[in-house]
């Protein structure tokens, strides 16, 4: 099969583009959009080019093959972390956040920095939800599209310098590259947070005040906290075993999802999780599934040569094209230094609300935020945080890369 080209351009990327400009523009049909982007590219790819894997359905099946652990994961994490959200809710602490957070403007500053320690352990879903759920009570329910992409930003940054942070990172874990390799990008994500959050947290404080005292009378329901407090620890268990004693598992089985409705199950007789939102939860799911799937099948056997400028433009590319296989393909390359790629693909995402999963978890919760132009107007300090930590890391570390790896 012979690909088709567009003015030198494979037509698949032309259709990927496509779709995107659609989620941009059409953000109250986001999910239809992004499952007819996908239908036409495999359509596409059956008809005509083929895949990487082979030609016709059976190289469909052998791509998928490759790729349902990812998806899998995704899926699960995505739609058991809404569960963990509403029991950590229902626990009373976000009603008790309002007394420990600074009265003014701090407050939302020190919320983001909590965001930040929290996804360097967790996976990021998990620190975003948690992070949305407190801005959801201590702001009165009004939370600024400007803040809500600097909690994305905020999970997004603390997991790039952590090899159980995050999926890029943790992917680089199992491939040989040294924890400390990629522990250096903490030194652009910190500046990075240093510059969004001031700006973002004006931009809410001015929106919807932080309440001033806790309500009276609250109590915490300790067996919520508990129930959070195992699914998280467990999830973590899970990831540093699976990726210590058992790599080759994490490429055959959803170790992370599974681990996670593993005890949200055992643990629903203690607390019925709150069922109901799935629904809600699985459409902003399977139109990122969609966009991942569909990013998967786009012809990138290669990258530019290795160096920062790639690195620097990688971050930019991965606010709207899947990190994974750009992750996997900076691994097959070599060159790079690792904590600069660590910071990029892990921070770029933010820049949109659909380019990471922690954006989509977000806008599952506050709708309001799936509008690119919105994102983009209300959260530009993102986009500038990103490029000058980027910089300002190139100045104080320098680019070091790894022989091919």
């Amino acid at each position: 099969m012979t690909p088709v080209l567009v003015f030198g351009i494979p037509l698949d990327f032309i259709l990927f583009a496509t779709t995107l400009v659609g989620v941009a523009i059409f953000h109250r049909h986001t999910l239809l959009i992004a499952l007819t982007g996908l239908a036409t590219v495999v359509g596409y790819k059956l008809l005509f080019a083929g895949f990487k894997t082979g030609v016709g359905l059976s190289g469909l099946a052998l791509h998928m093959q490759h790729e349902w652990v990812t998806l899998a994961n995704l899926f699960l994490l995505l739609m058991g972390f809404a569960l963990l959200s509403a029991h950590f809710e229902k626990s009373g602490i976000p009603d008790e956040m309002p007394a420990l957070l600074p009265d003014d403007w701090k407050g939302p500053v020190v919320l983001l920095g909590l965001v930040f320690v929290l996804s360097s352990f967790l996976d990021n879903i998990a620190a975003a939800l948690i992070g949305g759920m407190v801005a959801r009570h201590v702001f009165r329910g009004r939370v600024h599209i400007g803040y809500l992409a600097a909690i994305v930003a905020a999970s997004n940054a603390g997991g790039s310098g952590s090899v159980v942070g995050d999926t890029t990172t943790t992917m680089m874990w199992i491939a040989g590259v040294s924890p400390l390799s990629v522990l250096e990008a903490y030194v652009a994500a910190v500046i990075a947070l240093a510059l969004f959050a001031v700006p973002a947290s004006i931009q809410q404080q001015k929106f919807s005040p932080i309440v001033k005292n806790a309500p009276k009378g609250l109590q915490i329901e300790w067996v919520r906290v508990g129930i959070v407090a195992a699914i998280l620890i467990a999830a973590l268990a899970a990831n540093v075993t699976a990726n210590m004693k058992f790599p080759t598992l994490l490429d055959q089985a959803p170790v992370l999802g599974l681990t996670v409705w593993l005890v949200l199950l055992l643990t629903a007789p203690l607390r019925r999780p709150d069922w109901e939102l799935m629904p809600a939860t699985f459409k902003g799911t399977i139109f990122l599934l969609a966009l991942v799937t569909t990013a998967s099948l786009m012809p990138v056997e290669e990258l530019p040569t290795a160096s920062w400028q790639t690195a620097l433009g990688l971050g930019f590319v991965s606010a709207g094209f899947d990190n994974i296989p750009l992750t996997a393909l900076a691994l097959k390359q070599g060159g790079y230094d690792w904590g600069f790629l660590a910071y990029a693909v892990g921070f770029g995402g933010s820049m949109m609300w659909f380019g990471s999963s922690a954006g989509v978890a977000i806008t599952n919760m506050f709708p309001e935020g799936k509008s690119v132009v919105l994102w983009l107007r209300h959260g530009w300090h993102v986009g500038v945080a990103y490029f000058i930590a980027f910089f300002a890391m190139l100045l104080l570390v320098g680019w070091t890369p790894d022989l091919p790896h």
